[in-house]
């Protein structure tokens, strides 16, 4: 939940305000790939996670079910939870939750200000290292690394300040070889930063990892990063070329746009 919630609040930076709603209005005239996202997901779970911690878990688990229950092999949608969940849970246990802090979730941007954010004592003991490391309190091999999990490194990538030195990118991949990995979660936050350092000697596992890999999520973190300056565009375009073939075709539109000519997207509506 951590991950998740962090990758979400930085997701939500770039993304338009209508797009940011747990109920979202009927995408007339829109595919509904542009507005897929992690706020159905994540912010969902999060809002859910309120519920159950609010009303309690014997009466939230009571709803869950009451709610299968009678929309089972149906289709629904945002209103129809609403009212449900006003009459089912609200109405039955009054005072737990008021309108205005549904609203606040479901009809309103961003992540709201009464949201309790997920902790964890194990990333608590990451981020220590992390901050001793970039402080200059220990050297690269002074972090205590033992026994990580994938989801502890990713922490630790992904908490990395926007501005990584070049030297700094070079103790990392010294230290923990992440060029090449075959964690495609830990791939897809190593390689832009490695990109950002200016570290051009993982071109080629970056462009193995491009080519061998076709999940977006993955993927698209490292072609925003090389996009970001016309030599990286460029190098990107070529893996692009080789790669497409194996991509979806939801992915090769969402690849074709972050590569597109600048210029050209200024004109763009």
């Amino acid at each position: 939940n951590v991950i998740s919630q962090f990758g979400l609040t930085e997701e939500i930076k770039s993304m338009p305000a209508a797009d940011q709603l747990l109920a979202l209005a009927p995408l007339a005239g829109r595919d509904p790939e542009d507005a897929l996202s992690d706020i159905a997901y994540v912010k969902g779970q999060w809002f859910l996670m309120f519920l159950e911690k609010r009303f309690g878990r014997d009466s939230f688990d009571a709803f869950l079910r009451h709610w299968f229950t009678t929309h089972a092999f149906t289709s629904t949608h945002s209103a129809e939870f609403e009212r449900f969940l006003n009459a089912e849970l609200m109405q039955k246990h009054p005072g737990k939750v008021s309108p205005e802090e549904i609203a606040q979730w479901l009809h309103q941007p961003g992540i709201p200000s009464i949201a309790e954010p997920a902790k964890s004592a194990r990333f608590d003991a990451v981020d220590k290292e992390r901050s001793k490391w970039l402080a200059g309190e220990v050297n690269v091999m002074g972090i205590d690394s033992r026994g990580w999990s994938t989801q502890e490194w990713v922490r630790f990538l992904e908490k990395m300040p926007e501005v990584v030195t070049l030297e700094q990118a070079h103790d990392l991949q010294s230290a923990f070889a992440f060029d090449g990995t075959p964690n495609g979660e830990i791939a897809q936050r190593w390689y832009p930063i490695s990109i950002e350092s200016g570290a051009v000697e993982s071109r080629p596992a970056i462009e193995a990892f491009l080519r061998s890999v076709g999940r977006r999520k993955l993927i698209m973190p490292t072609y925003t990063a090389l996009a970001q300056s016309d030599e990286g565009r460029a190098f990107a375009r070529t893996v692009f070329a080789k790669a497409r073939a194996g991509y979806h075709p939801i992915t090769v539109a969402s690849v074709e746009k972050v590569l597109a000519d600048p210029e050209s997207q200024k004109d763009s509506p």
